[in-house]
C-alpha cells in the first residue's frame, strides 16, 4: 500500500498522543504489550531485558486496552469457554449436534460443579446464553496451553500459552477471542519467579521457585501460584515506533488510527 508523507505524520502524531496518556513515571520493571506489533516485552530500568511474540483478539473480539499487574499464575489450567464464545459459536451448534462440545473436548458443567449430558438439555429454549458452564479439563490440548498469567481486569482477560503454537510463525496474529497468547511464556514466568525470589524479605518464605515451576510442568499438575511482587503490566495500541534510528509502522488492525484520523484531521 502506497502510504504518504502526510499519512505517515497523521500516524505519528496519533501516536504521540497515545505516549501522553501513559503515567508520568513508568515503573522500574514491568510488562509491555503493543498489539499492533505483536510483541510483548519486559522492561527493567528502561532495558529490554524479554521480548516475545504475541498472538491478539481478532478485530470483532479486540484485546482490551488497560493497565493493571499479574497477580497470579497458573501450571496446566483449565479453560471457562467466555459467554460470547457459547452464544455466537456453540450454541447454533448444539441444536443441532448436543455432542458437539464432547467433540472439541469439552464438558457442560451446572452451578454445583457437576457434569450435565449435553443431550439431555433442551437447547432451542436458549437464544442469549445458557445456564450453565462449558470448561475444557487442563493438559496438553487445552485452548490456553500448559500456562495463564492472571492480572486484574473487568474484561476476563489474561496471558497464556497455547495449544496452536505455530500461529505464531504467522506475520499478522490478531487471531484470538480476545487474550493475549504469548510465545516465550516460559521465560515470563522464570522472570516473575526470579523477581519473586529476588526480593523477598528475609522474614518470609516463597512457596515456589523456577525449579518448582519447570517441576510442575514436567508432571503435568496444576498449581495456583500467588506472585508476592506483582509486575505492572500495560496492554497499548501503538501502530508505530522508533526502532534503531528508524520510525517503523504497523497495520492498524483494529482501525483505532482511522477513527482518530478522521476526528482530528478531517478538514486538513
Amino acid at each position: 500500500m502506497n502510504v504518504t508523507d502526510a499519512e505517515r505524520f497523521k500516524r505519528i502524531a496519533i501516536t504521540l498522543d497515545r505516549y501522553k496518556q501513559l503515567p508520568a513515571k513508568m515503573p522500574e520493571k514491568y510488562i509491555w504489550v503493543n498489539l499492533p506489533g505483536y510483541y510483548l516485552w519486559v522492561v527493567q530500568k528502561d532495558t529490554i531485558v524479554l521480548e516475545s511474540k504475541v498472538i491478539c483478539g481478532k478485530p470483532d473480539t479486540r484485546t482490551p486496552l488497560l493497565n493493571s499487574a499479574i497477580t497470579d499464575m497458573v501450571t496446566y489450567p483449565t479453560w471457562t469457554v467466555p459467554n460470547s464464545i457459547i452464544t455466537k459459536q456453540y450454541l447454533p451448534k448444539l441444536k443441532n449436534n448436543p455432542g458437539y462440545l464432547a467433540r472439541l473436548g469439552l464438558k457442560l458443567v451446572d452451578s454445583k460443579g457437576e457434569t450435565v449430558d449435553a443431550y439431555g438439555v433442551n437447547w432451542s429454549k436458549y437464544t442469549k446464553g445458557i445456564p450453565y458452564k462449558v470448561m475444557q479439563n487442563s493438559g496438553d490440548n487445552n485452548a490456553l496451553g500448559i500456562f495463564k498469567f492472571n492480572f486484574n481486569n473487568p474484561y476476563a482477560v489474561y496471558l497464556h500459552d497455547t495449544n496452536q503454537r505455530y500461529l505464531f510463525k504467522n506475520s499478522s496474529r490478531a487471531l484470538s477471542h480476545g487474550c493475549v497468547r504469548v510465545q516465550e511464556w516460559e521465560k515470563l514466568a522464570f522472570f516473575i519467579a526470579r523477581n519473586d525470589s529476588i526480593n523477598i524479605s528475609s522474614s518470609d518464605t516463597l512457596k515456589y521457585n523456577t525449579d518448582s515451576i519447570k517441576n510442575w510442568i514436567a508432571n503435568k499438575e496444576k498449581h495456583r501460584i500467588d506472585v508476592r511482587n506483582k509486575i505492572p503490566i500495560f496492554i497499548r495500541y501503538f501502530s508505530c515506533e522508533g526502532k534503531d534510528g528508524k520510525i517503523k509502522f504497523y497495520d492498524d488492525i483494529y482501525g483505532e488510527d482511522k477513527v482518530l484520523r478522521e476526528k482530528y484531521f478531517a478538514n486538513k
